[in-house]
């Protein structure tokens, strides 16, 4: 039993030191709000034989970072849903919505500095919904499995003041999930985009 209360102890010791920097120091948390752009890559995949390709779409996007220290912060992505269109051989069959909420751990290499880079990782859970037929899979029921995977990030922040900063920033997402047609399975969506963009933060 001497080992879990030691750890706890420790941790709590360790907790409440970060509070005390962090109340001497900057608030911990910062809310962006911006706009991003899923940009997936060039081949999505082989559909029931045919090459497949999902355009692009942009929406506003929110995020909300903790800092643990000055360095390194934890980070929470969402988003209003994306809506993607699916085309086989270069014809539209099918459109489909997502929302892509994604948590990560950043590093900002010069958090005192005006300009400050950063770069992340983490995990991303994708999920489709409201996906439909259309043209030649119009009246067919048309499903995509749900996505997990790994994330990157990087990105610049630009202090405006103590309080607000300008960030922009570019997301990696391994994305890909089953695509079924009434039922029987066609292949699968290789999605793994890119989503970049600016957003205004706000220190808290």
């Amino acid at each position: 039993m001497k080992a879990p209360v030691l750890a706890l102890t420790a941790f709590a010791l360790a907790f409440g030191a970060a509070s005390s920097a962090h109340a001497a120091d900057t608030s911990p948390w910062v809310l962006r709000v911006g706009v991003h752009t899923v940009d997936p890559k060039s081949n999505n995949g082989t559909l029931a034989g045919m090459k497949a390709t999902i355009d692009s779409d942009t929406k506003p996007t929110f995020s909300l970072e903790y800092m643990i220290d000055s360095h390194w912060g934890v980070d929470v992505l969402a988003a209003l849903p994306f809506k993607h269109t699916v085309h086989l051989n270069g014809v539209s069959a099918a459109t489909t919505k997502h929302l892509p909420p994604t948590v990560g751990v950043n590093y900002h290499f010069v958090p005192e500095a005006t300009v400050s880079p950063f770069v992340g990782v983490g995990l991303n859970y994708t999920r489709f919904f409201e996906t439909r037929g259309i043209g030649p899979l119009q009246g067919t029921h048309v499903s995509i499995a749900n996505s997990f995977g790994a994330a990157a990030h990087a990105g610049l922040d630009v202090r405006i003041n103590d309080r607000w900063l300008a960030t922009a920033d570019v997301r990696w997402m391994s994305i890909a999930g089953d695509v079924k047609v009434n039922g029987s399975k066609v292949g699968k969506a290789t999605i793994d985009p890119l989503a970049y963009g600016l957003s205004i933060g706000y220190r808290f």
